[in-house]
């Protein structure tokens, strides 16, 4: 990732409050006069106002949520309309290798999807091959989350951050393996009752391989079919996690992801809005999932976009949230804005901590966090510790953003870093709906 370094001198607009939760106060120097002003200020007055309520928990939240899309609505893409669109995705990964959250303790009735995080093919065979202690795994997750009141859809998602880019890649190069891959996941889709398979191929490196990602989803779209067909089943389902952007436009090796295969045999995109900074860099402080970024295109609004703009159907659009933030140590404990200088990653396991783990620093050591109105992310700041991530006011003006743009959905990265269901409870309510 590039990082962008802020000027540290210039003052931004934001909303201070510290860890017991007294009332903010707005500091807005010379707001008019800021570039983004024309075009964003109906956003800053609504985020204002929505933090105001979230901190002094002021009735009339369904008004509030009403006045998101109103305001985002004249933001969100100009000439966007807002068209009647399938039933809202509401989704979230369970990391498989938690060993203290069950899909037992899963509250059903804030998702309408769930993913197995991860399953990997043998990287010689390409087929699945399921160990008994995966396959109790597997069957326990898709079991409980039918029989779970309400019930979700589940599926299955394939390779993840931590498998090897390099497996798809010769994978996805030849018929001949991509067939096998193909019927292979079915076949485990299948055998353990999951509603859909979901691939996170994180990501191809060039061209060639984007095309070999666009030839995969076709051929695995008209076995699905085929399969469906022959059982007298459900299609299954097919999604596949994607970059924030629909172009590398910051690698050494430009390449776009081939979207019209994929809007033709997709169900839906899960674009990762996150991970924009992180310990890869630690010369400076960084909102890792800022809705908006004036210094750069490295950013929520702009990633969605880019997809939108390069013919991906908005209501295929899944916006990604992160439930961890980032953490740096500052140089100066006095200088401690967004891209504040750092010296190295803060506290944590390689500079992340879950939500549940930030909320529980805040408190424990009298925190200060602020809403910043200009990027829409949250940070915290104690001594020369920094942490930047989501909260539930940002989270629900993001929401807004998302459904001003007609998107299909939201989902977490990952389910048991939420703290009591705080953010996954407020998202789901603040997701408007028709039905």
């Amino acid at each position: 990732m590039v990082n962008l370094n802020i000027n540290k001198k210039k003052k931004k607009r934001q909303t201070h409050f510290n860890s017991n939760n007294k009332a903010p106060y707005m500091s807005c120097p010379s707001t008019c006069q800021h570039p983004l002003m024309s075009r964003y200020f109906m956003l800053h007055i609504f985020s204002y106002i929505l933090c105001i309520s979230h901190i002094q928990a002021m009735p009339g939240l369904k008004l509030l949520r009403f006045l998101s899309i109103i305001v985002l609505l004249n933001i969100a893409a100009g000439s966007t309309r807002i068209m009647a669109s399938p039933p809202a995705v509401k989704g979230a990964y369970w990391p498989s290798w938690s060993q203290t959250f069950p899909p037992s303790v899963i509250d059903t009735s804030l998702f309408t999807h769930i993913y197995y995080a991860f399953l990997s093919p043998n990287n010689v065979t390409f087929k699945f091959e399921i160990p008994d202690s995966t396959a109790a795994l597997l069957h326990n997750f898709a079991t409980t989350l039918h029989r779970k009141d309400p019930p979700v859809k589940t599926l299955i998602s394939i390779a993840g951050g931590g498998a090897d880019p390099k497996l798809f890649a010769r994978m996805a190069s030849e018929a001949k393996s991509r067939k096998v891959f193909i019927n292979s996941a079915i076949e485990v889709a299948r055998r353990f009752g999951f509603d859909g398979l979901d691939l996170d191929w994180e990501f191809p490196k060039d061209p060639k391989e984007m095309q070999d990602l666009g030839q995969l989803f076709e051929e695995w779209r008209n076995v699905i079919q085929t399969e469906a067909k022959s059982t007298k089943k459900p299609p299954l389902l097919l999604t596949a996690a994607v970059y924030f952007s629909v172009e590398f436009l910051w690698a050494e090796t430009y390449r776009k992801f081939p979207v019209e295969p994929m809007k033709k045999n997709l169900d839906w995109i899960n674009v990762m809005c996150y991970d924009y900074h992180g310990s890869w860099d630690t010369t400076a402080t960084g909102a890792q999932a800022l809705l908006y970024d004036p210094k750069s295109n490295i950013s929520t609004s702009y990633g969605l976009r880019s997809w939108i703009k390069a013919g991906m159907p908005p209501q295929m659009v899944v916006m990604g949230l992160p439930l961890y933030g980032r953490t740096w140590k500052l140089k100066d404990p006095n200088v401690n804005g967004i891209g504040a200088p750092a010296v190295g990653v803060g506290p944590g396991e390689e500079g992340v901590l879950t939500y549940s783990q930030v909320e529980k620093f805040n408190k424990e050591n009298g925190a200060t966090v602020v809403y910043d109105v200009e990027t829409v992310s949250t940070y915290s700041y104690v001594g020369t510790s920094w942490i930047g991530y989501d909260d539930e006011l940002s989270t629900t003006t993001k929401l807004g953003f998302a459904q001003a743009l007609g998107l299909r959905g939201y989902f977490f990265w990952a389910l048991s870093f939420d703290a009591g269901w705080k953010i996954s409870t407020q998202a789901s309510r603040a997701w408007a709906s028709d039905e």
